[in-house]
């Protein structure tokens, strides 16, 4: 089983890894549009003015500018440590012991608009680069990552089962057919259900870390809702690829 996370805008500083060597990063095939967008938004990161429009930035982020300035330089630590906010929060992983640790890292994946996605235990530097993003002369990072994202994700399910939990923007860089999808919708007073920015990150972070500690290797959604259901989640399944978590 391979669960694609999306990432996430804010990461933690720092790390005690080597700088950013893309030969070590899972998917290979993936290395010449890697090195093209690292090296665009280093490139970038030289006109603070271009950075801040392309970014998407506001007044107080130029650390995200130098930031992106020294990526080919900063340290780097696994991604499962370096991507941060509310899924992460729920996901937990500082409190997984080693071996549920190298559970992770081996069913983890994490999209990412700069490296098209890594798995949890890719040394990867911290950066600002959002899939909506939008680089002077490179068009958008769709065009550049649907072409080879989906067959890279697929030959690195290996025939297993992809549950996507990836956001919009993220799954359309590399959609995998056939993959389960998470909606959470929460359920108001008089019946009627609607999405809710933060539960979503939340329940979905939950649902991961719940895929992570399981013992089952789930084949379908069936197999999938049963893990969420143990876990506490209030789950349907939608369709044999869409699972509904209620809150």
């Amino acid at each position: 089983m391979l669960v694609l996370l999306p990432p996430s805008e804010t990461k933690s500083d720092g790390g005690d890894g080597a700088p950013l060597d893309l030969g070590e990063l899972s998917m290979p095939q993936l290395t010449a549009t890697r090195e093209a967008l690292v090296q665009a938004l280093v490139d970038l990161a030289a006109d603070h003015e271009a950075s801040t429009v392309a970014l998407g930035l506001g007044p107080t982020q130029a650390d995200e500018i130098e930031r992106n300035a020294k990526l080919w330089v900063s340290p780097t630590r696994p991604a499962l440590a370096r991507y941060t906010g509310v899924l992460f929060d729920a996901l937990d992983a500082a409190a997984f012991t080693r071996a549920q640790r190298e559970k992770a890292y081996r069913r983890l994946a994490i999209g990412s608009a700069l490296f098209g996605a890594v798995r949890a235990g890719d040394p990867v530097p911290a950066y600002r680069l959002s899939g909506g993003s939008k680089l002077p002369g490179f068009g958008t990072l769709a065009s550049w990552w649907r072409p080879e994202l989906s067959d890279a994700l697929s030959a690195e399910a290996a025939g297993e089962l992809v549950v996507d939990l990836r956001s919009g923007v993220y799954q359309q860089l590399g959609p995998v057919p056939g993959a389960v999808t998470a909606t959470v919708l929460t359920e108001q007073r008089d019946g009627s259900r609607k999405v809710v920015s933060h539960f979503n990150k939340h329940h979905k972070g939950l649902l991961a870390r719940a895929l992570v500690l399981t013992r089952a290797e789930p084949a379908d959604v069936d197999g999938v809702a049963r893990v969420a259901a143990r876990a506490g989640l209030r789950v349907e399944t939608a369709s044999a690829t869409e699972l509904v978590i209620l809150t």
